[in-house]
């Protein structure tokens, strides 16, 4: 009775916090506009709302919850800080809790980096680590200057949103990311990756390319924010081999590629490359507030307070750290990450066989995107404007090019479907997420807890949302008006 009771009061509630949230929260809000649930229980993968509907979340916190909503391990671990009467704001000072955080995440470091690091505790969101690299490899370095990519997102601070795509800092030369659908030179493959990496080389080494010496290059071994585009193992060597070769340190951003999602614990690992900066944030708190940066010890230039922030020292986040790090690599959930990725790699490619309006599937591990494109394209069908730059490139599926028969191999995005299919699985409980240049790669970032059943459930709910966005836009305008 009591259960049912709280049920009945929750769902009650549920419109109103919606109202309310929307006639408070500011006009920047995002998730929420998307996702109108109101959570109030969730469990691994399952969040029930106050309306008492369940949902399957493929969110996962943006990559923040490796584990899951809620796992034991990392209830335990904080019970214990609450217990032990420890203190929950320190400052940075040195605690038992940040010293058995340190030796766990610097035991999954790649080693080469492990065994000379620095750690640098930042504020509590990963845009503020972002911030720490550059100003220390500008301090180190002498110099101002920064080398990041096309399609990249590395936060939302100034600094951050200078180094991520769209940005007009003059201080930041923006390089051409490799990418095997839509290759910017419509290639694709390790050809593209091969001139994309020749692009760069170029840049540095030209005294009239315009771009000097620079502090430091930035990027994403898997563009999240960009659309799921995973950067090939030849390409980061590349890019370490040039940066090592000319004294520019290399940072990694793992924001959310870390802690074994990939497949590998630190996405860096499957090059086998060791960058100079890492900048970690999300799943290493354990589902709480904790970025950092770890580096090379020659890095370490910085005065006292030269980089602070009052929060630095959550104690919660890194008890509920530790524990999910020491859990993930315990546990193997790193290649369990990467088995099941490519089972549900190859179940989403079969649905792009029989769906037109798939254009790619890809990702790493457990990092997942699905770009859906206008299905009628090329059909003679009037189309609309492309959504975008790069919407039209000359580069096809898989890489192909078709632009020796007059027109771009590849279907421009298709956002409006994009749309579509998130909003059909959310009434399926699955929560999803968006992203690519237009907004047309539907995202898929399950926690690394994720079953074998449970995975297929995740397809199963997809499979029918795309079928049903299908159909609901079938008989849509077309043309400009669109």
């Amino acid at each position: 009775m009591r259960e049912e009771q709280r049920a009945s009061g929750e769902g009650g509630a549920h419109e109103g916090i919606l109202r309310r949230q929307a006639q408070r929260e500011s006009a920047a809000r995002t998730y929420a506009r998307s996702l109108p649930i109101v959570p109030v229980r969730a469990r691994g993968l399952t969040i029930e709302g106050a309306d008492g509907r369940r949902y399957l979340d493929c969110l996962s916190g943006a990559g923040t919850l490796a584990l899951g909503h809620n796992h034991p391990v990392v209830l335990e671990a904080v019970r214990k800080v609450l217990d032990s009467g420890a203190p929950l704001h320190v400052l940075d000072l040195a605690t038992p809790v940040k010293d058995a955080f340190v030796t766990e995440l610097f035991a999954t470091l790649p080693p080469g980096l492990a065994a000379d690091a620095r750690i640098q505790f930042c504020g509590p969101a990963g845009t503020d680590a972002v911030e720490a690299a550059l100003k220390l490899v500008r301090t180190a370095t002498g110099r101002r200057g920064v080398l990041a990519f096309a399609g990249a997102y590395h936060g939302m601070t100034a600094g951050a949103l200078d180094v991520s795509g769209g940005a007009e800092d003059v201080r930041v030369a923006r390089l051409p990311y490799p990418r095997d659908y839509r290759c910017p030179f419509g290639v694709g493959g390790e050809r593209g990756a091969e001139l994309a990496a020749r692009w760069t080389e170029t840049v540095l080494d030209d005294p009239k390319s315009g771009v000097p010496e620079p502090a430091g290059m930035i990027l994403e071994p898997v563009q999240g924010e960009g659309g799921v585009i995973p950067a090939p193992d030849s390409w980061l060597r590349r890019m370490r081999e040039l940066t090592a070769a000319r004294s520019i340190p290399l940072i990694a951003d793992e924001i959310q590629t870390g802690v074994g999602r990939t497949g590998a614990f630190w996405a860096v690992d499957h090059a086998g490359v060791v960058p100079d900066v890492m900048v970690l944030s999300k799943a290493i708190g354990g589902s709480l507030p904790l970025a950092v940066i770890v580096y090379r010890s020659a890095l370490d230039a910085w005065e006292p307070g030269a980089h602070a922030g009052t929060f630095r020292g959550n104690q919660l986040a890194m008890a509920a750290g530790a524990a999910t790090l020491a859990y993930v690599r315990e546990n193997g959930l790193a290649e369990r990450a990467g088995l099941l990725g490519a089972r549900m790699t190859g179940r989403l490619q079969g649905l792009a066989a029989a769906h037109p309006c798939v254009g790619d599937v890809r990702g790493r591990g457990l990092m997942l995107g699905v770009e859906l494109v206008d299905p009628e394209y090329g059909t003679g069908r009037p189309q609309a404007a492309p959504a975008g730059p790069g919407a039209t490139a000359p580069a096809g599926a898989h890489g192909s090019d078709g632009a020796a028969h007059g027109h771009p191999a590849t279907p421009p995005p298709d956002p409006e479907l994009a749309v579509e299919v998130r909003r059909q699985c959310l009434d399926r409980g699955l929560i999803v997420e968006l992203g690519g240049r237009q907004g047309a790669v539907v995202r898929l970032l399950p926690p690394l807890t994720l079953t074998d059943e449970q995975a297929e459930a995740v397809l199963d709910r997809f499979a029918d949302a795309l079928a049903a966005a299908e159909r609901a836009l079938r008989s849509r305008p077309t043309g400009p008006s669109r």
